[in-house]
């Protein structure tokens, strides 16, 4: 089993940082409108494992469907480098956007698990 390990990654422009502990073993991308435009390669973990460590001032909000998740992006560059939600037990779990590491690793296309948000 993977171990969990320390990310640092940010948006395009830098202003909006974060860490996250986490291990990289459940990566997904989604088909619905928005992420299959976007290319997102997501990791999720529970909020506790995610740290903003700047930008706050410089995030905006988007929600769209069921309005459950908040897009978090960055009002210089436009860059979502993570997300908010929860999981069906009402946990509060943020995703990472892989792409946005600092140090992003080697992604096997085969490691990504495929969510069909197009049809959820």
């Amino acid at each position: 089993m993977p171990q969990k390990q320390d990310y640092q990654g940010q948006c395009h422009c830098g202003a909006v940082r974060f860490s996250a502990h986490t291990d990289l073993a459940s990566l997904g991308d989604c088909n619905c409108s928005r992420c299959r435009r976007l290319g997102w390669v997501m990791q999720s973990m529970p909020e506790a494992d995610f740290t903003l460590l700047s930008g706050q001032d410089q995030l905006t909000t988007y929600r769209f469907n069921t309005e459950t998740i908040d897009h978090l992006f960055c009002k210089t560059c436009g860059i979502e480098s993570f997300a908010r939600g929860s999981d069906g037990k009402g946990n509060t779990m943020v995703m990472i956007n892989v792409n946005c590491l600092d140090r992003p690793p080697k992604i096997e296309k085969d490691a990504i698990k495929h969510w069909d948000g197009a049809n959820f």
